[in-house]
C-alpha cells in the first residue's frame, strides 16, 4: 500500500502543473498526501475491520476534509449527503477515484475471482458506472498478478483481454499530447503502461508523473502496481512515512502485518 501513497505524494505537486519530463525532484517539502492516500487507507481499514465500505469512505472524508483531501466535486457532494442525511446512494461516476483507492484489494486476496468481486464492492458504492468499476478491477487485478510473479507481458495480456483496454503504446509516445483526464478509461490504461514501461519502482512513478494529467492519481495507481512487482526501496518508504500522521502509519503497519509487504 505504501506504493500508492508514494505515487500520490510525488504527483501532488504536478496535478495542475504538468512537468512532462522524468528528471524532477522526487520528494520535496511542498508535496503532500491527498484524497488518493486518504481513501486508499480507508479501503485498507475496511478490509481489516469489516463493515460497509461506503461508511469508511464517508468517515475518512469527514475526518480529513478539504483542502487537505482534495476531493472531486461529486465525491464532496456525496460526502455531504452521507454525513448530513445518511444517504449513501452512489452517483454513477466513471472517475478514476475508484481505481486510485483500490490498491489494498490487490494485496488482500489471492484469486482473480475474489479480487474482481471485492474491487467491484469498493468501487460501486460511489463509482457504479461500468467504467468506474472496470478501472478499479483492472488496477486490483494487475496488483495481485504482479505480486504473484506474473510477467509484465502476462499482466498486459490479461488486462487487455479481460477489460478491452488498449495498452499498446508507451509513455514516450503519449507524453507530448496527453492532457488532464479524470475518468478511469482515460487514465487507468496510462497508469498501467507507466508501470509496464518502468525499470524499477521509482522509474515507474517517474513515468506516471512525466506524462502529465491527473498526476497524483496516475502516480498512485502506477505506484500501487509497481510496489507489487518491484517492491519499494526502504529509503523511499522512510521518506514517504515522514509525510503521514501517526494514525495513517498505524493502518499501514496493521495492513502490512496481515497481508504482507514487498
Amino acid at each position: 500500500m505504501i506504493g500508492s501513497i508514494i505515487g500520490d505524494i510525488v504527483g501532488s505537486g504536478y496535478e495542475f502543473a504538468p512537468i512532462k519530463l522524468k528528471n524532477f525532484e522526487f520528494f520535496d517539502p511542498d508535496k503532500s498526501y491527498t484524497d488518493d492516500s486518504i481513501l486508499t487507507l480507508a479501503t485498507a481499514d475496511w478490509l481489516l475491520h469489516g463493515g460497509e465500505v461506503a461508511r469508511y469512505y464517508s468517515m475518512y472524508g469527514e475526518k480529513h476534509p478539504w483542502p487537505m483531501g482534495g476531493y472531486g466535486n461529486e465525491f464532496q457532494n456525496w460526502l455531504v449527503r452521507t454525513i448530513r442525511l445518511q444517504d449513501f446512494r452512489p452517483y454513477n461516476s466513471c472517475g478514476n477515484g475508484s481505481a486510485m483507492r483500490v490498491g489494498p484489494v490487490g494485496w488482500a486476496f489471492n484469486t482473480k475471482e475474489e479480487v474482481l468481486a471485492m474491487a467491484k464492492r469498493s468501487a460501486e458504492c460511489t463509482h457504479n458506472h461500468p467504467e468506474g468499476i472496470k478501472g478499479a478491477q483492472a488496477t486490483a487485478l494487475a496488483i495481485m498478478m504482479a505480486r504473484q510473479g506474473y510477467t509484465k507481458e502476462g499482466i498486459r495480456s490479461e488486462i487487455e483481454e479481460r477489460f478491452r483496454y488498449n495498452l499498446q503504446f508507451t509513455c514516450d509516445e503519449i507524453r507530448p499530447t496527453y492532457t488532464w483526464e479524470g475518468t478511469c478509461q482515460d487514465s487507468v490504461p496510462q497508469a498501467i503502461v507507466a508501470f509496464l514501461d518502468g525499470e524499477n519502482f521509482e522509474d515507474s512513478v517517474r513515468n506516471a508523473i512525466s506524462i502529465g494529467g491527473d498526476s497524483d492519481t496516475i502516480g498512485c495507481i502506477t505506484g500501487s502496481i509497481a510496489e507489487a512487482y518491484f517492491g519499494v526501496p526502504d529509503e523511499l518508504r522512510k521518506q514517504a512515512m515522514n509525510y503521514l500522521p501517526a494514525e495513517f502509519l498505524d493502518i499501514i503497519t496493521e495492513f502490512e502485518n496481515k497481508y504482507g509487504r514487498k
